[in-house]
């Protein structure tokens, strides 16, 4: 997981923490006159549930981690979960003995098979001493969050692939396609739709002759052009001209030269060369994949300034 996705996923974290705690630290308070009163607990549990947004289930454990109410929930009470032992579940491992509060990492709940998190509060005595915990479950896609979503970091990343196909690499070769005997042709096309008909993102599997691209006008559909589509200039036809997307980052005088590089990638070396190569004009992001089964993703401008040399040590 990048460092950027993380950090994003870790302020949700916080932000949900900062939401729950509270409410659940005066939850537990009322619990700990009530232990180890299973009628009581279960009594309290759903006074309080209508209270706590968003709760799926409510229950509470003995300080063992061994569940001594049903789990409560919103449809009714669940007795089977009655005497559970919780107690190497890891929302519980980390929270002895550092906190008294934890969110768990997310998961996959057992029943409805969904995205799920767990919150854990200790529940504390009036002279402080642990008598058990209050846990409370939460189905991820009825929690609030922030609605940004995260930007894909534009550093050069390198992802390794099938270990069967890097082990014999070298007992193979370049054969070529019929993408290799027209690629003038089909970058002049893939240029002028990229430039001039609202092509944003484009794709060029040079080993099977084909290409995958996304429309301005419909960016939730991509199309499929295969070879004869990519050659003949009637294709303009199928995508009204329209001006440069203002959303670009990658000005339009430079998509012939990502192409070039391509070029250069596939016919460099008859062993390890490209199978595939895209440009995103919006992110400013090219993709590529080699016959190693290696990825390589980076900012364009990174990528033109990258030469033979390196591309013979990287991948």
């Amino acid at each position: 997981m990048s460092q950027t996705l993380q950090a994003v996923i870790e302020h949700q974290r916080e932000m949900l923490t900062d939401l729950l705690a509270q409410s659940l630290q005066r939850l537990a308070r009322r619990c700990a006159s009530l232990i180890p009163d299973r009628a009581g607990l279960e009594h309290l549990l759903r006074q309080e549930l209508p209270r706590l947004d968003y709760c799926k289930h409510l229950y509470v454990l003995d300080q063992d981690g061994i569940q001594v109410t049903a789990n409560i929930g919103r449809d009714g009470d669940d007795a089977s979960h009655f005497g559970r032992d919780r107690s190497q579940r890891p929302y519980l491992q980390h929270i002895v003995g550092s906190t008294d509060f934890r969110l768990s990492e997310a998961y996959i709940s057992r029943n409805k098979r969904r995205p799920s998190l767990t919150a854990i509060q200790v529940i504390r005595d009036t002279e402080g001493r642990r008598v058990g915990f209050l846990g409370v479950d939460y189905d991820l896609r009825e929690l609030p969050r922030e609605q940004a979503i995260y930007r894909e970091p534009v550093a050069w990343r390198q992802l390794k692939g099938d270990p069967s196909i890097r082990e014999h690499v070298f007992q193979q070769s370049r054969a070529q396609s019929g993408m290799d005997e027209r690629i003038d042709e089909v970058f002049a096309l893939m240029v002028e739709l990229m430039a001039e008909h609202g092509i944003f993102h484009g794709k060029l599997h040079f080993s099977s002759s084909r290409a995958t691209v996304w429309a301005m006008q419909d960016p939730y559909n991509y199309r499929l052009l295969d070879l004869q589509d990519l050659v003949d200039p009637d294709i303009c036809l199928a995508y009204p001209r329209q001006p440069y997307t203002e959303h670009a980052c990658v000005p339009s005088s430079v998509i012939p030269e990502v192409f070039e590089g391509f070029r250069q990638l596939r016919f460099g070396d008859d062993t390890v060369y490209l199978r595939s190569g895209s440009l995103n004009v919006c992110n400013g992001m090219v993709g590529l994949n080699f016959s190693c089964d290696g990825s390589h993703y980076m900012h364009y401008s990174e990528f033109l300034d990258r030469d033979t040399e390196f591309w013979q040590s990287a991948i």
